[in-house]
């Protein structure tokens, strides 16, 4: 029984439902010291495990890492592919504009003007605010640990979603002045430039790949630590609205939903575009958005 795993899930809830911690432990039957122990990792008893179930709506089994975690909430989604990131030696990313954990200084400089301009306008101003910084901080820690621990990324890109990011920017979602929006622009460019490099220099143990049709219909993620391996779809990229943002993330360790999305995978990365000539194209996707 991994009780670590379930105490990571009983972290994302407390984020996921906007409950003070207090509220958790009431509906437990535990104290708040109780609840912190559970989070970090501690032995929980059966009786206890079945009232969490109960709590996050979900079956046992499920709990136990046989079934789905569902996530409506972006930070609660980030936060537990945060947790899984930790563990990973391998990751395999497939559809999107950008592998997060390489994106730049320039990305997270953006995008944190993008947050703070999109949260004066909110009308829940300060709530938005609170989980704005929280998403900052969660993209920080998660590239932080990437860099401190340099699993192996395998990631395919898009070319249809390299083209729309191009003309939307960072935070596309988001109702920004003409001013953050071209900054936003203009730090999507220097993400295409730098995912360019990394693709014609292919660092040890990062390799991009470019695909060369429409955009994948659903993008994923497969986490492989030493004993096991998650599945993450998450339609809620570090850009994403914080609050309001509409959509539904899920992570499972079941074997056959991993299975498959590997095959799928893999399948995709023997027809990708690769090193130089991917790129190339790359390039050539920047100096055509240039002349619009």
């Amino acid at each position: 029984m991994r009780f670590a795993d379930i105490g990571q899930q009983l972290r994302a809830y407390r984020l996921e439902s906007g409950l003070r911690a207090e509220e958790i432990a009431a509906r437990l039957g535990v104290s708040r010291a109780a609840l912190y122990r559970y989070e970090k990792g501690e032995v929980i008893k059966l009786d206890t495990i079945r009232r969490l179930a109960e709590l996050l709506k979900i079956s046992p089994l499920s709990l136990l890492g046989i079934g789905v975690e569902y996530f409506s909430r972006p930070l609660a989604l980030q936060e537990r592919l945060r947790q899984v990131e930790e563990d990973a030696e391998q990751i395999l990313q497939l559809g999107g504009a950008l592998c997060t954990l390489v994106t730049t200084d320039a990305y997270d400089a953006a995008l944190t003007d993008a947050l703070a301009e999109a949260a004066d306008a909110a009308p829940e101003r300060l709530a938005f605010h609170g989980a704005a910084e929280q998403a900052l901080g969660l993209l920080a820690a998660r590239k932080k640990a990437y860099q401190s621990r340099r699993p192996s990324i395998i990631a395919m890109v898009s070319e249809q979603a390299l083209r729309s990011f191009l003309v939307d920017g960072i935070a596309p979602a988001m109702n920004l002045s003409e001013r953050v929006r071209h900054r936003c622009r203009v730090a999507a460019r220097t993400e295409l430039e730098n995912v360019a490099a990394l693709m014609e220099s292919v660092p040890m143990g990062l390799q991009i790949g470019l695909l060369p049709d429409a955009e994948p219909n659903g993008n994923f993620i497969v986490l492989r630590a030493r004993d096991r391996a998650h599945l993450c779809a998450n339609p809620f990229q570090p850009d994403s609205v914080p609050i309001g943002a509409i959509g539904v993330g899920t992570i499972t360790a079941a074997d056959e939903a991993v299975s498959i999305h590997q095959r799928v995978a893999e399948a995709a990365w023997r027809e990708a575009r690769k090193g130089a000539e991917a790129a190339a194209r790359v390039r050539l996707l920047l100096a055509e958005t240039r002349m619009h």
